[in-house]
């Protein structure tokens, strides 16, 4: 079964005996963008309508906002996109996006999967959180090791949530982040490139 077949986050609970809580795990600090990020979002906001499609959402606000933050840790880490990942039969598939150790032999090469990002079709965020949640137990299962916690992102686009799996408990972050507030939304996101910085 592919990741995209788990429809809500109690089903991926009930399959691997994943206990779940909710609590404030994510330390905000305001990061402002650069004034050229700025600039360039500004005017796709202005002038395109980004939320229209899955596609606009995708091309215009999740990887740009992805890729501005990941320009501070590309020397850690890789950025890959709709990568597929595979475990096993019942955790296969490829994530939207997946921050992962950098591989020493370049680009071309898959290390350790630590960051998983889903954007939630349809602004669906039950599914998406089912998804994003059998794509990280994917990710500490190929990692060998569970006690390193693995962090997942689901977004629209314009919400953006965050939770993390570690042994066999998914936290979820009480608080969500938005483009509206760009700032706090860098913020929250370069938190969760420097946690993982600080667990490897």
């Amino acid at each position: 079964m592919a990741f995209t077949d788990y429809k809500n986050i109690a089903q991926v609970q009930k399959e691997f005996a994943i206990k779940y809580r909710e609590e404030s795990f994510i330390l905000v600090e305001a990061l402002e963008p650069s004034a050229s990020f700025r600039e360039e979002f500004e005017f796709n906001r202005e002038n395109i309508d980004i939320f229209s499609s899955e596609a606009s959402r995708t091309d215009l606000v999740i990887t740009p906002i992805l890729r501005e933050v990941y320009k501070g840790f590309h020397t850690q880490y890789s950025f890959w996109i709709q990568k597929p990942i595979t475990y096993n039969e019942k955790l296969t598939g490829a994530p939207d996006y997946i921050i992962a150790t950098r591989s020493a032999l370049g680009k071309t090469v898959l290390e350790l999967p630590l960051v998983i990002v889903v954007e939630a079709k349809k602004n669906d965020f039950e599914q998406g959180w089912g998804q994003c949640l059998a794509e990280l137990v994917a990710a500490q299962k190929l990692n060998g090791d569970a006690s390193r916690p693995v962090y997942g992102i689901v977004t629209d686009g314009e919400l953006w949530k965050f939770g993390t799996l570690a042994g066999v408990t998914f936290i979820s972050n009480k608080e969500g982040y938005t483009v509206g507030d760009m700032a706090e939304l860098f913020g929250a996101i370069h938190f969760i490139f420097t946690s993982i910085s600080a667990t490897g």
